[in-house]
């Protein structure tokens, strides 16, 4: 046998393509191998970016004892998470059933028909090389006694992926959801719990809408302090923008240095939110360097957006990133190197590792001699070791950068955002469409084999919905309607929920279902999202009422932990406030004022479309005419319209009304 790795599309696979271990790729024919040999499968699943991931590599996979220890007992298949999300987190609701605790690198110990029986994380080298003793013998000692208990713990998992109770989240839920995260609130430096703190997106998402349709001050300030507190400490890219993947403190100074797309959209997307409830400068600052960040580090050359950018450089983390004052001397000389100092936050004791600090902006300096200052250090900073970028393209997450560039360039009034959105959903729709059926992800632009799952159409679907409301173009309202058709027919649970894979996906030992929102929106409720906005879009009942049947289902989780959450929480508000549809007709001067006007309200309830009256493909400009000749504004709530009006002045006091 041999490493089977080489053919793969993963950037994560192929970084172990050269590793002496027999790897594998998921399939049916690694778990054949394992029944002729009779040993079992050990699953090791990671990411491109994973900084553990890397060390295990480095220790362990590369390291040929290890390896012989692994080709002589086992079959080795190796997972990239992000391609296949249904096979991590089928192995990771294991993982953290058996050991209380999940993360990267996961390595699961499986019988031949994929029944796990042992797992945890990363183990150091020493520590494997014995666990792989002892699973071994185990296997061939006490085999009755590993089947026992592998049967055991496959009939748990299915039991977890049952359909919760559901429960109607209403006024008084939301509420008493506030209520809560304002006792996980850090009053001193803003997010929620202690370290390590990741970004709370959705989260933050709806304390702004939730503050949009009640007033609530509570809301707003934990919303603020958590954007500034994470906007100026480390975890921010003071140079180049965008975030990287959570704080190891809990003052947002040191951080996990990879940079997730699906954070930087979601993230993206909160700043500008923040800033057209406050005009905030520095959430609009934060926002457009943002969406430069993705332009310029993230965009492929298909116009599509790339997964990550590593957390280490040349094997060392944060190498591209951290600065000592002698550093920004060299570069700045040394006045400017003092006073860049002092601005950022570079000590002589460092605020990371071996004396360097990250840069924090604690405060903000000349806006002149800034711009200068970030120009000249990160020309210097392109020339070190910089860190790997996964090029895999991920439905998903494009999907959500689709629907934040989007709302990013009518907002903040920048065209090439928009541009961007637009050409990244002519790629999604063009390559990652097969035969009518999404898959997951692409890379160079050749489409993978792995079938999208339910985040894919929902947050994909989402970004389209964003499209169709800022250009009126009826196409983008039509693609999302197939995906969400797809998921009403494929994924649906029986009870308003949804599985997080379709019923004709490949089998695997449980059909996974997990409607939590953690680092993105759940399958479940990024669906319930585009499902509302598209009965909003469209006068559907139909829409409407699988929207609230899945908000329902998740209700159990908003009343135990809205922490995790987030997105069913913000959907949650948008459907108590909603819908409120406006309809701008006419494609002038005026028109163009009455959109602006519509896309500065912050409820959380409003969708829009803007064009020709009676437009073809766009629902709510039918039966609506010009008045007297010029272009006027509908506004409706629930397809139940008020009078026209004309002036932006008279439309701001309609749309007041759906907001506090």
């Amino acid at each position: 046998m041999a490493n089977r790795l080489s053919d793969a599309t993963s950037p994560y696979l192929l970084q172990h393509a050269d590793n002496p271990v027999h790897w594998q790729e998921w399939g049916e024919e690694a778990f054949a191998e394992a029944r002729r040999r009779d040993v079992p499968v050990l699953l090791s699943v990671g990411y491109a970016a994973c900084h553990w991931c890397h060390v295990m590599a480095h220790e362990s996979f590369e390291d040929d004892a290890v390896a012989a220890a692994m080709n002589d007992g086992f079959v080795s298949v190796k997972v990239d998470r992000e391609e296949r999300p249904d096979v991590d987190s089928v192995y990771m609701t294991a993982t953290t059933a058996m050991t209380g605790q999940g993360g990267w690198p996961m390595t699961c110990f499986l019988t031949p028909d994929g029944e796990p029986f042992f797992c945890g994380t990363y183990y150091p080298r020493p520590q494997f090389l014995q666990l792989l003793a002892a699973v071994g013998e185990a296997w061939t000692q006490r085999r009755e006694e590993v089947l026992r208990s592998s049967a055991n713990i496959t009939n748990a998992l299915a039991g977890m992926s049952a359909a919760g109770p559901a429960a109607p989240i209403d006024d008084g839920a939301v509420s008493d959801a506030v209520n809560t995260l304002a006792g996980d609130f850090d009053p001193a430096n803003g997010g929620f719990g202690t370290a390590p703190k990741f970004p709370p997106s959705m989260v933050l998402e709806f304390l702004l809408r939730h503050h949009a349709r009640t007033g609530e001050p509570d809301a707003l300030r934990m919303a603020e302090h958590t954007c500034e507190a994470m906007a100026r400490g480390g975890m921010y890219d003071q140079l180049a923008g965008g975030f990287a993947r959570y704080s190891v403190d809990a003052e947002w100074v040191v951080p996990h240095f990879e940079k997730m797309l699906y954070d930087n959209a979601q993230l993206l997307r909160a700043y500008l939110h923040l800033h057209r409830a406050t005009g905030s400068s520095l959430a609009a600052r934060v926002a457009r360097e943002t969406a430069d960040f993705l332009l310029t580090d993230m965009l492929t050359e298909e116009g599509a957006f790339a997964s990550a950018l590593d957390a280490d450089a040349d094997g060392v983390e944060g190498l591209t990133y951290a600065w000592t004052p002698d550093q920004l001397a060299e570069v700045l000389g040394p006045d400017d190197g003092a006073r860049a100092a002092e601005a950022l936050s570079v000590t002589e004791a460092g605020t990371f590792e071996h004396g360097t600090s990250t840069l924090q902006l604690r405060s903000d300096p000349d806006p002149q001699w800034w711009a200068e200052v970030r120009s000249r250090l990160l020309a210097a900073r392109a020339g070190r070791p910089q860190p790997a970028r996964d090029d895999k393209v991920v439905t998903a997450w494009n999907g959500l950068a689709v629907a934040a560039l989007t709302e990013a360039g009518t907002i903040l009034g920048e065209p090439s955002y928009l541009d961007a959105a637009r050409a990244c959903a002519e790629f999604l729709v063009g390559i990652h469409l097969v035969d009518g059926r999404l898959r997951r992800a692409s890379r160079h632009g050749s489409v993978g084999s792995a079938a999208a799952v339910a985040a894919d159409h929902g947050d994909l679907a989402e970004g389209l919905l964003a499209l169709h409301q800022a250009t009126g173009d009826p196409r983008w309202l039509d693609r999302a309607g197939g995906l969400l058709e797809t998921a009403l027919a494929r994924f649906g649970d029986g009870a308003g929920g949804f599985f997080d894979v379709a019923d004709d996906a490949e089998r695997l030992i449980t059909r996974p279902k997990d409607a939590t929102d953690n680092v993105e929106p759940s399958g479940q409720s990024s669906l319930a999202g585009a499902l509302l906005t598209y009965g909003a879009l469209t006068g559907s009942t139909r829409h409407r009422d699988a929207a609230d049947a899945a908000i329902a289902a998740a209700g159990g989780i908003v009343g135990q932990a809205p922490r995790f959450a987030g997105w069913t929480l913000a959907v949650a508000e948008a459907a108590l406030t909603g819908p409120l549809q406006v309809a701008v007709v006419g494609t002038d001067d005026d028109a163009a004022a009455l959109a602006r006007t519509v896309r500065s309200s912050p409820s959380p309830g409003l969708v829009m479309t803007a064009g020709e009256p009676d437009a073809p493909g766009a629902p709510l400009l039918a039966d609506r005419p010009l008045v007297d000749g010029r272009s006027a504004a509908y506004v409706c709530r629930g397809f139940v319209c008020d009078r026209p009006v004309i002036s932006t002045a008279d439309l701001e006091q309609r749309l007041a009304r759906g907001t506090a």
